[in-house]
């Protein structure tokens, strides 16, 4: 079977450029820029912002719907790094009954994204 390189998330954005700043806040950088598009990456993971206009935004959708998890190496060093860019928390740090150590962050439009390390030696 084929392995799996790279993360990629796609999202449906009113507006491209202050979503793309939210995710220059965590750390990522525009890459392209093609018509209609954001494409912001960090490490191994990129999110692709697509402009539309007729989308819902997600804090309408009042669900519990996380569009993704980041694991990280120093989720604590990220949090703080977060905090000190001023990104909307949705859940603080926290250690988790799942052996993780993670917190939340949600976009101008409600996107939601957990991000975490594991804490516990994994089996």
């Amino acid at each position: 079977m084929a392995s799996i390189l790279q993360n990629h998330f796609v999202l449906a954005v009113h507006d491209l450029h202050a979503s793309a700043k939210f995710f220059e806040a965590l750390g990522f950088a525009v890459s392209r820029e093609p018509p209609g598009w954001i494409f912001l990456q960090r490490d191994n993971c990129m999110v692709m912002l697509g402009h539309c206009a007729d989308a819902l935004p997600p804090r309408d959708l009042g669900d519990h719907n996380y569009f993704g998890y980041l694991r990280v190496d120093n989720v604590d060093e990220y949090y703080k790094e977060v905090l000190k860019r001023g990104v909307t928390v949705g859940s603080p740090i926290a250690t988790k009954p799942w052996e993780m150590r993670e917190f939340s962050v949600v976009s101008p439009e409600g996107h939601r994204l957990t991000i975490g390390q594991i804490v516990a030696s994994e089996r």
